[in-house]
């Protein structure tokens, strides 16, 4: 008989294992592209501030280009900079020619929009897929930018395996990051996809009994443990998009990731779980690279 350790080991969706996956085929190319004497992929981040989770998730995005051999760059601002002087560094970055890709990490500080400077990034740039430009090509299933963590989402069902096509998906959280953009994907005439989508969300009635009919729970509404045990139903697909920092006196932070899974509860129900941190954090970085790829390559805008 498996010991509980092992039981939940063999339900684990490595997240890590598959970024690196993609990431080493990305590492491919950029030496095809060496060879050729081509242009190597250069992607720009904009760091506002010093808080410690954009501080942790730029670093590893900037880590992750070295490793496969992309070009990277970072700005860094205060968090008293104006709106017109942030908006200034996008425009120069969308003018240069030698940046393919430009992320600006959120969150921002109050006193910024971040509407504004999200829709000023010219959608060619825009390797996030937050653009309103990309986020519509997507609804229309036209070649664009996938957002980085639905991407990473899709990715890490097709490299397990798992059925999606008539299965009934219920995504918790509407965001135009994540909720609302995998609900569009995850319903897609595609594999995976072809699953029956329901969006939940903090108006949501009766969201227990819906969760409870789920056969793929992706929970992305940014409340640590929200999901509990008596909300899945045995053999769910378990995807946790939660990266909340929560008080740990015991590590050497003082804080650790938490999830919107109860994980231990809802580990002993679920066929596959995507763990916290590991899961679908580093799927995102791979999203990033990838569209970073598309837009050195002009294979979304000629």
């Amino acid at each position: 008989m498996k010991t509980f350790t092992e039981d939940i080991a063999s339900k684990l969706i490595d997240g890590k294992k598959v970024s690196l996956s993609i990431q080493e085929d990305l590492k491919k190319q950029v030496e095809e592209i060496k060879a050729n004497g081509g242009k190597i992929p250069h992607l720009c981040a904009i760091l506002v501030g010093n808080d410690g989770g954009s501080e942790t998730y730029v670093a590893a995005k900037i880590k992750a280009c070295e490793n496969i051999g992309y070009q990277s760059s970072m700005f860094r601002f205060p968090d008293t900079v104006t709106e017109d002087e942030l908006i200034q560094k996008v425009d120069a970055i969308n003018h240069d020619p030698d940046i393919d890709g430009l992320i600006v990490q959120l969150p921002l500080p109050k006193h910024i929009d971040v509407d504004k400077i999200t829709n000023y990034i010219k959608p060619e740039k825009d390797v996030d897929g937050f653009h309103p430009v990309n986020l519509g090509k997507l609804l229309l299933g036209l070649p664009t930018y996938v957002s980085a963590t639905p991407f990473g989402i899709m990715q890490l069902l097709q490299f397990y395996n798992i059925e999606t096509a008539g299965k009934h998906c219920v995504v918790i959280g509407r965001s135009n990051i994540v909720g609302t953009p995998v609900s569009v994907l995850m319903s897609r005439n595609t594999n995976p996809g072809n699953a029956t989508v329901t969006l939940c969300h903090s108006k949501t009635k009766n969201l227990k009994e819906i969760a409870l009919q789920a056969d793929i729970i992706i929970a992305a509404i940014g409340i640590p443990g929200f999901l509990k045990g008596d909300m899945v139903k045995e053999g769910a697909v378990i995807i946790d998009v939660g990266t909340t920092r929560v008080n740990a006196p015991e590590t050497k932070s003082g804080w650790r990731l938490k999830g919107d899974v109860d994980f231990d509860a809802v580990a002993l129900k679920a066929s596959f779980i995507t763990p916290v941190p590991g899961g679908v954090g580093p799927m995102t970085i791979a999203g990033l690279l990838a569209n970073t790829m598309k837009s050195a390559k002009k294979e979304i805008y000629k």
